[in-house]
């Protein structure tokens, strides 16, 4: 009791103080929090400070969340666990994120007062799990329609995430209108002039090929006000608006004055129903097609709307910076992001010298307009390594020693010190979390991609420094087993080691049948299919945070009704494997989980094998065409295959890594 009153936190606001406490646990109490646990023993009695700390950070903002996110990670969550992000977020000094949720419900509703009946709503809205892109004007009615009870429910939620954010000081991003429309418009308003855009990615125009309002058209105006104003009227506004006319989308034109007219058309309807508006809009496009967007067309489409009304965020700072070749993004505040994960994918990857050095060089840049930090993966829930040491940057005026952070890093994140694992945490450290050059994080292994005989094996560390790690790390499970964070973190680095032995057996296999070496085929392809994968899942399946059921059974919470629960785990199975009918964005995003590894992943392997010995038997030679059909029959099988995973998890997580350490450590 007398401890209570030892210390004093304040802050200019919520997210502030949240932040001044956090700071207070981490370096004073040794404490730790993450999207996978936290370590909260604190010290009795509290740490008393001798003097005042002051922390003010170098930025206006710390921003927070990809577009993407909300369908690889948030799809189905409920207020609970929105609640658990959002007070994160402020211990983390977050204080600039979107809030999505429910925008469909507030559409439907316009749509509707524009004259647009169900059926032509229902053609346009995607599955849930798949509604980032139909909000970016990539996709439509695929995984569709959305029941009226999701509108319910995702409205339900808006209303909480804004006002739990608020409360705590935070800038909610809203979304604005960014030109694209249903084809119903064109059916109640025909004279309408709206250009149909080219289809995205491996897509076809049954899903994709929306329509795009022509920015001078005077029904682009009335539909993005009427949009924001029905938006704002319902959840209130703090002046931040997103939209993204051109993600991943080439516009019809290169002109300049065309692009100036389509952002000055974003930006009118969002001043329409908010004189104060700012625009918040992602840079994802100028690095993601450089050959469109060079410096005029960049400019033009900058420079539509007046000089800081706008913030850009500089995407994929970390290793495709747009800052430096646009001077700044000519005059535009910009935000310097960190993207790091692509699809949700499990793998452990960093680019921490990037990252502990490029924010500081940005703000030394000439004339820099950098007005802050921010984290914008496509997925989270991995590599919390990487996220707490981005959130401290955003508070300091210059670059961490690293090897010593670290170090405190493991103390905290297990609440005890201990060598073996500061030993691993360095292995990491300058081994798979320092990716230099221009990193793209996308988990290619050929564990959770399609057998082929042209697979990448390729990776940017020295794969003994993770085995290295591993061994550190079990031999530290005596006196750290107890904690839930060191158990998982003892998955995910043997999870990075077996996905390291399936590339090995891989190349034997391969080998194995260039050299019609059928015995060697039969050794190999029998190891990775009967033992290493079903380990690899039995690994997996004992901790909660790793199991398919938990994706899955999420899903099918959010459901009133069986047919919705179906609709729903289908949008979640698809989501992880095909992502499209046919395998369009195939594996994107794969993630390795309890049950997807043995009934998705092993059944590839198994066909690719046996396809191969039956190669070397026939003398016929192996087709990857022929190959793609039949696996193509396996991976739409396990979508529909109706079977209910476990969301509790089984088996002894420290007892099934040793196992796998002393069959398979090399």
């Amino acid at each position: 009791p007398g401890a209570a009153a030892a210390v004093a936190v304040t802050g200019s606001s919520g997210v502030a103080a949240a932040a001044g406490l956090y700071r207070y646990l981490r370096d004073f109490c040794g404490c730790h929090l993450s999207w996978s646990g936290a370590q909260l023993r604190l010290p009795d009695p509290l740490p008393r400070l001798r003097t005042e700390i002051r922390a003010a950070a170098p930025g206006r903002y710390r921003y927070y969340q990809n577009v993407c996110a909300q369908s690889y990670s948030f799809a189905w969550w409920d207020w609970a666990r929105w609640e658990r992000e959002i007070d994160w977020m402020a211990l983390s000094g977050i204080n600039l994120a979107p809030a999505f949720a429910g925008q469909e419900a507030i559409w439907q509703r316009v749509y509707r007062n524009l004259g647009l009946n169900q059926s032509e709503i229902d053609k346009y809205f995607t599955g849930p799990a798949f509604l980032a892109w139909n909000r970016m004007g990539n996709l439509r009615r695929w995984a569709g329609p959305l029941p009226p009870t999701w509108h319910l429910k995702q409205l339900y939620l808006q209303y909480r995430i804004v006002e739990r954010m608020r409360s705590l000081g935070m800038t909610t991003v809203l979304p604005a209108f960014a030109g694209h429309v249903p084809q119903g418009i064109l059916r109640v308003f025909p004279r309408v002039n709206a250009t149909r855009l080219g289809h995205w990615s491996h897509f076809d125009c049954a899903y994709s090929c929306t329509y795009l309002l022509d920015p001078e058209d005077p029904m682009f105006q009335v539909i993005g006000t009427l949009f924001l104003k029905e938006l704002i009227k319902e959840f209130g506004t703090d002046h931040v608006y997103s939209a993204d006319t051109f993600n991943e989308m080439t516009p019809v034109s290169s002109d300049p004055a065309y692009l100036s007219r389509v952002s000055s058309a974003v930006f009118s309807s969002m001043t329409g129903a908010d004189p104060k508006a700012l625009w918040l809009m992602q840079g994802w496009l100028f690095q993601h097609q450089p050959d469109f967007w060079q410096p005029a067309q960049v400019r033009a489409l900058l420079h539509g709307v007046p000089l800081g009304r706008m913030i850009v965020l500089d995407l994929f700072a970390e290793s495709k910076p747009v800052y430096q070749w646009t001077e700044s993004f000519y005059g535009q505040p910009f935000i310097w992001c960190m993207l790091h994960n692509f699809g949700g994918n499990h793998g452990l990857f960093g680019t921490v010298e990037a990252i502990n050095h490029g924010p500081f060089a940005a703000r030394r840049f000439p004339n820099s307009t950098m007005v802050g930090t921010g984290l914008v993966p496509e997925g989270i829930e991995q590599n919390d390594m990487v996220y707490e040491l981005m959130n401290e940057l955003g508070w300091r005026q210059e670059p961490l020693d690293l090897p010593s952070w670290v170090t405190r890093y493991a103390e905290r994140r297990y609440g005890a010190p201990n060598a073996a694992a500061a030993g691993a945490w360095r292995l990491l450290l300058r081994s798979v979390y320092n990716c230099t050059g221009v990193c793209v994080n996308h988990n290619r292994s050929p564990l959770v991609r399609r057998p082929s005989l042209r697979m990448d094996t390729e990776l940017w560390y020295n794969a003994s420094d993770v085995y290295e790690a591993w061994r550190l790390l079990l031999s530290a499970g005596a006196q750290l087993g107890s904690s839930p964070t060191f158990l998982y973190d003892l998955v995910d680095v043997t999870r990075q080691a077996a996905q390291q032995l399936v590339s090995d057996y891989y190349l034997s296999i391969r080998q194995a049948f260039q050299s019609h070496a059928l015995p060697e085929l039969l050794t190999a392809g029998g190891v990775l299919v009967y033992d290493l994968l079903p380990e690899l899942d039995n690994l997996l399946s004992s901790h909660s945070l790793f199991l398919l059921g938990r994706w899955l059974e999420n899903a099918r919470a959010v459901a009133t009704s069986d047919r919705e629960a179906e609709q729903y785990e289908l949008n979640a199975r698809n989501q992880v494997t095909l992502w499209g009918p046919s395998g369009n964005i195939l594996d994107y995003a794969n993630k390795q989980l309890g049950g997807l590894v043995l009934d998705y992943y092993a059944v590839r392997w198994s066909l690719f094998i046996s396809v191969l010995v039956e190669s070397l038997n026939s003398g016929r030679p192996f087709h990857q065409d022929q190959f793609n059909q039949a696996v193509f029959q396996v991976e739409r099988g396990f979508i529909y295959n109706k079977k209910r995973y476990p969301a509790v998890p089984a088996g002894d997580t420290m007892e099934i890594s040793r196992k796998l350490f002393l069959k398979y450590y090399p």
